[in-house]
């Protein structure tokens, strides 16, 4: 099945890298590196020992301090930290009107990417506010329920109505942790707007290239302003990847603790502290030696050459329509095989210098991801997906093939 429509939203960040005859797996790995200098002062003594000299360094006036403090900026309380990434778009680089119809066009266009600079702005703020609620609705979840557990650890009445009230009080904790899930998936629809525009406004800077009329300083305030949308398809593609990924994080631990709750609900009532519901032991208890989720999603693919593909998705234009084709092809594998998993493949051009298969293979990584975005939203568990990436000089376009295992 041949599927063609483009990626609306430009794709997420890099995943994976390969050869054309081998698919292989890697991760964007950032390389800190941490150095520092030893500092020492000038000591008012010295005594040479065994040809050495031993310098002594007097007391600072804090080792005088008899009650120790903490300096600013440091707490004794520890909080989850939830997707602690900022997302800041590319300000827009200034330019003169130059009196010609093709200029007013550019200072439309320029307009334009100004209020999508001053979107990407806006969504990261929200997204900063919903995650510090959720850090503190988690935090005020988690004091709770670890108040009740530690009163039925060391034996309680049946049905103690302090420990009702505090399990309420967790119950409201809990509704507000799942109406942040709902901002967060309010705000991915919001941001993939954001990612169709600037799709939009990239197509009418270069439409814009061929009008009659212009001079050679509006093409050149042309080429600043696809440069600058193109930068800015960075954040837009990684707040959406980091969106996702909250929201099936948080959607995942809120499920979980719903469970749990009734659980706790019933320790309460018989005075008695049982632990976890079983609903959840899938994703508590992992055997031994068994991959994570993340590390399934990651591991290369092997033997992909003798399988057949059940959907090849082309990228070979502006827009794709494929998720409906996609749905129905998935929605049928899935009726035979209720157990299926799926391999996506990004596939490049292995043509051109290195520099373009480079830039064809980051291409297809993102409509990979944009491709895998669309799977979990159709329902399909990620942890059921594998994402790896090839290049190949037998393919003309970027493709996504995705294959049943």
């Amino acid at each position: 099945m041949f599927i063609r429509r483009s990626h609306v939203g430009a794709a997420i960040a890099a995943l994976l890298l390969s050869g054309c005859s081998s698919i292989s797996n890697t991760a964007d790995s950032v390389w800190s590196s941490l150095s520092g200098e030893d500092s020492s002062s000038s000591s008012n003594a010295k005594a040479s020992s065994g040809g050495g000299t031993v310098e002594a360094i007097p007391p600072s006036q804090s080792e005088f301090n008899p009650q120790p403090t903490l300096g600013p900026g440091t707490s004794t309380q520890t909080t989850a930290a939830i997707g602690p990434s900022t997302f800041a778009p590319t300000p827009v680089t200034p330019g003169s009107p130059t009196g010609t119809i093709v200029g007013a066009k550019v200072q439309s266009l320029r307009g334009d990417v100004q209020r999508l600079e001053a979107s990407i702005s806006q969504q990261n703020g929200t997204l900063q506010q919903v995650r510090q609620s959720m850090a503190q609705n988690a935090g005020n979840y988690f004091t709770l329920v670890g108040s009740i557990n530690s009163r039925l650890q060391v034996g309680t009445t049946p049905g103690n109505p302090e420990l009702l009230a505090q399990w309420n009080q967790a119950q409201g904790a809990l509704d507000r942790m799942n109406d942040d899930v709902a901002k967060l998936n309010s705000l991915a629809n919001q941001v993939a707007q954001d990612s169709s525009l600037a799709s939009y406004i990239l197509q009418s800077i270069r439409a814009a290239y061929g009008l009659q009329g212009a001079v050679e300083e509006d093409h050149r305030q042309l080429r600043e302003l696809e440069a600058e949308v193109q930068r800015n398809q960075v954040p837009i593609d990684t707040l959406l990847n980091a969106l996702s990924d909250d929201i099936q994080r948080q959607g995942t631990y809120v499920a979980n603790e719903r469970s749990n709750m009734v659980t706790l609900s019933l320790a309460i009532q018989n005075g008695q502290l049982y632990g976890p519901s079983l609903a959840s032991r899938g994703f508590v208890s992992t055997p031994m030696g068994a991959p994570s989720a993340a590390a399934t999603r990651e591991r290369p693919v092997p033997g992909l050459a003798e399988r057949r593909p059940l959907v090849i998705i082309r990228f070979d234009q502006p827009k794709v329509d494929y998720e409906q084709a996609l749905y129905t092809a998935v929605r049928r594998a899935l009726d035979r095989r209720p157990d299926a998993n799926f391999d996506l493949v990004a596939v490049a051009p292995n043509a051109g210098s290195p520099a373009q298969v480079a830039l064809h293979s980051d291409a297809s990584k993102r409509n990979a991801e944009s491709v895998m975005r669309s799977l979990t939203g159709m329902g399909l568990p990620a942890d059921r997906i594998t994402l790896s990436a090839t290049t190949s000089a037998s393919v003309q376009a970027n493709e996504v093939q995705i294959y049943v295992r």
